[in-house]
């Protein structure tokens, strides 16, 4: 069979690395491979880390972020964009600048604050950077349940507090919210809701038990935006992104000795 005539979309994604190989720029790439676009990557942080917990993080200087960002999109502009891991307020900045001068590409937003093992992926003082600078340039914002909080200054305990977080997100920053709810205790299904100033969408799916691994958020943002880079409108691909990580979660499978951890499997 010939590839050479073939069209593939690129999608981007502006994250830090994980070193085991689960979250981050890893797991989005093998999202962008397993659906079938060519991913490109930013790298804003090295860390050391396992399954088991990050052990340290050192930051791209911002300069760098942009000139990465600068090069990919001359010669490889992507159908869309994601963010992830940022980390301090200098990255941010150097982000929102350089996408506020492509204002054509569709950019997903997932506030990444915390690690699954607790670690702090975003300084204190760059949540306001966060909040200030690059939000109100998203086409869609991802947080869960504590990143929501933390952007809205309240925490969130039912599905109708995750339907006020979507329209509280949109009403500040004037973009379309998907807050997930995979983590709500008492949830008979893991639900998300999507408000894009219009309409609201509910994505439900059982919850997969026994199973306890990192690198879901990435996972599903990195879907929504290979989805997108496919030509999909964003009610379609966050749908097919579900799919994506309900199957992913499902199908995790062991690492490492005696199989203590586990990875998703996108695809």
């Amino acid at each position: 069979m010939k590839h050479r005539d073939v069209f593939r979309p690129v999608a981007l994604t502006v994250a830090g690395s994980d070193s085991g190989g689960g979250a981050g720029i890893q797991a989005d790439l093998k999202v962008f491979a397993a659906l079938g676009v060519h991913g490109t990557s930013v790298l804003t942080c090295l860390t050391a880390q396992s399954p088991a917990g990050v052990t340290g993080v050192h930051a791209v200087p911002a300069a760098f972020v942009t000139r990465q960002l600068e090069t990919l999109l001359a010669e490889l502009p992507p159908g869309a964009a994601k963010t992830g891991m940022l980390f301090n307020a200098g990255i941010i900045r150097a982000v929102a600048e350089t996408f506020a001068r492509h204002p054509g590409i569709p950019l997903v937003v997932d506030p990444v604050m915390i690690a699954t093992s607790g670690a702090r992926l975003l300084r204190p003082d760059a949540l306001r950077a966060l909040q200030d600078r690059l939000l109100s340039r998203a086409a869609l914002v991802t947080p869960n349940l504590d990143e929501a909080a933390a952007l809205l200054g309240r925490p969130l305990r039912s599905v109708d507090d995750l339907r006020w977080a979507a329209r509280g997100i949109h009403g500040r920053w004037g973009v379309p919210a998907l807050i997930k709810g995979g983590h709500l205790r008492d949830a008979a299904q893991a639900t998300d809701i999507l408000w894009d100033g219009r309409e609201e969408r509910v994505f439900r799916a059982p919850f997969v038990k026994g199973v306890s691994t990192h690198g879901t958020g990435c996972t599903y943002s990195a879907a929504i935006v290979a989805c997108l880079a496919l030509g999909h409108p964003l009610p379609v691909a966050v749908e097919q992104a579900k799919r994506v990580i309900t199957r992913a979660i499902r199908r995790s499978t062991r690492l490492g000795p005696e199989g203590r951890h586990e990875a998703l499997l996108p695809g």
